[in-house]
């Protein structure tokens, strides 16, 4: 799967396992280029790369998603972390692709870890 993890996940802790197991993840927090983009600009990212966004920012991406579905804009799909605890966290974004292997199939789905 090709994923996107959000600044706030981290690259070695999370980043490293998910490529371990064949992912191909990028991380915000690795590309000095890409510190600072707001969230849109996130989620553009992940939509023009064809990636699934992973986020802790639930709230805001919440949000971000509810606008673009309303204007009927597409995204490669987006998982929403709602807690802190960092082996669940890898635990779920592990197990979800495994769940829905084929990348089109994330198209506009969003989804809870």
């Amino acid at each position: 799967m090709r994923l996107l993890l959000d600044a706030h996940l981290s690259p070695s802790g999370i980043g490293e396992r998910l490529r371990g197991i064949g992912h191909d993840v990028r991380c915000i927090a690795e590309e000095s280029a890409l510190e600072g983009l707001d969230d849109p600009e996130v989620l553009e990212l992940a939509a023009a790369e064809g990636r699934i966004l992973v986020t802790r920012a639930s709230r805001d991406f919440a949000r971000i998603l509810r606008e673009w579905a309303e204007a009927g804009r597409s995204h490669g799909g987006c998982m929403l972390i709602g807690h802190d605890q960092f082996a669940e966290i890898v635990a779920g974004v592990k197990r979800l692709p495994d769940e829905r292997p084929d990348q089109g199939a994330w198209r506009d789905l969003v989804l809870a870890v």
